[in-house]
């Protein structure tokens, strides 16, 4: 299925200029079945890219724009009561998507926040008692910005734990912010943008994922990492089991997307900052993915056999 990896690639960078690693990342998150979380300024192009994956999947995308008074079931949906039918009916809400996009998540309340929790890792919502399973593939892009903290819920550990990747889409250079201007009148809209790929696809391709070679050697490697991460002095809290999943997961992505059936440690090396970073607990104001760099340098990896 390369064909439709590439696809699927050039779809989304004629609408985002100048993010290949970027875009790399976030299909990473989607192929290994996760989430990402986008911690960046406002304007670099986050809702773009959301619109842009879900349109061209040819999948179901909401938004949500979280506010300290948003509800639960304004994610969730709820249940209605139909004078007509003298019954109660369900009213979908927003999770009932393939691509969810929430915007600005900390402005959300704990309570809010916490209606993700489920439908992120059971890929479900329960109302009333009544389980509902949500589209698939689902997949959320979450949004903060980490400069504005005024009127901002930081998201829980529990809440950081569900995401797959964490990543910054920056600035974009001074010739490509020029080629936007350019081209301004020339880009390829969200709307004319034409899908790719099916959603039965993508399950395919996660399925195809899930069977990529991953070395004993090389989980060894994976877990003395995770392992360091909860016993070293400059991290109050390390990286959970669910962590050490997830990084084997978008391992093995990264080395679909790359070509291969096989997992290497540059793979390990590159998403880690990434997988890793997000949930760890610094200790005194220190910077995580700076940390995880560090134990990147410091912990040995045995020979790997292919």
């Amino acid at each position: 299925m390369r064909e439709q990896i590439e696809l699927l690639t050039e779809n989304l960078s004629c609408t985002i200029v100048g993010k290949a690693s970027s875009i790399r990342l976030v299909l990473v998150a989607l192929l290994s079945g996760g989430h990402v979380l986008l911690e960046d300024v406002p304007g670099v192009g986050k809702t773009l890219l959301a619109k842009s994956l879900a349109r061209s999947i040819d999948g179901r995308f909401q938004r949500i724009q979280c506010t300290p008074d948003l509800l639960p079931t304004d994610i969730t949906g709820t249940n209605i009561w139909n004078p007509n039918t003298r019954e109660f009916e369900f009213l979908p809400g927003p999770a009932f998507a393939n691509v969810l996009l929430a915007d600005e998540i900390n402005r959300a309340t704990p309570r809010t926040q916490s209606a993700l929790l489920e439908v992120m890792e059971e890929k479900q919502v329960t109302i009333d008692g009544v389980a509902r399973a949500v589209p698939q593939p689902f997949f959320v892009i979450a949004t903060q910005n980490p400069i504005e903290y005024q009127g901002t819920f930081p998201l829980p550990e529990a809440q950081m734990d569900r995401f797959t990747l964490s990543l910054s889409l920056g600035y974009p250079t001074e010739e490509e912010e020029l080629q936007m201007l350019q081209k301004q009148n020339e880009r390829i809209s969200v709307d004319t943008l034409k899908p790719c790929i099916s959603p039965e696809q993508v399950q395919e391709l996660q399925r195809l994922v899930s069977q990529v070679k991953v070395t004993y050697e090389l989980q060894k490697y994976m877990l003395n990492l995770v392992r360091a991460s909860r016993s070293d002095d400059e991290i109050t809290l390390g990286v959970s089991p669910r962590g050490t999943v997830a990084l084997q997961k978008a391992t093995q992505a990264l080395a679909f997307l790359e070509g291969r059936d096989y997992a290497i440690p540059d793979d390990v090396k590159l998403l880690a900052p990434h997988v890793l970073s997000h949930r760890l607990i610094p200790v005194g104001g220190r910077q995580a993915k700076t940390i995880v760099e560090r134990l990147l340098r410091t912990i040995p990896i045995e020979k790997i056999v292919t």
